[in-house]
């Protein structure tokens, strides 16, 4: 009878230990826009740096979801755009 109430709790246990996993896991949220105030003097020039290169990108992707790029050609199109605003500069 022992053997036969494991088997059946096997299920059960398997369920609880994934719903367990699943509670645990974060969320993962976009990549938020550097501060150049938020850091230390010394590192502010290199945080106005990042700040643009992410705007940037941002500003790339945009541009990519208003023109409904595939996800196969996504990489290529923002590489292309990221070139060309960096000519523009």
């Amino acid at each position: 009878m022992r053997a036969l109430t494991e088997a059946h709790l096997k299920p059960f246990i398997f369920i609880f230990i994934g719903a367990v996993a699943l509670l645990a896991t974060v969320p993962a949220h976009a990549q938020t826009l550097v501060d150049p105030n938020k850091v230390a003097p010394e590192y502010r020039e290199a945080a106005e740096k990042r700040r643009a290169e992410q705007l940037r990108q941002r500003e790339c992707a945009r541009q990519a979801d208003l023109e409904k790029v595939l996800p196969r050609d996504r990489t290529a199109f923002l590489n292309h755009c990221l070139e060309t605003m960096a000519a523009k500069q």
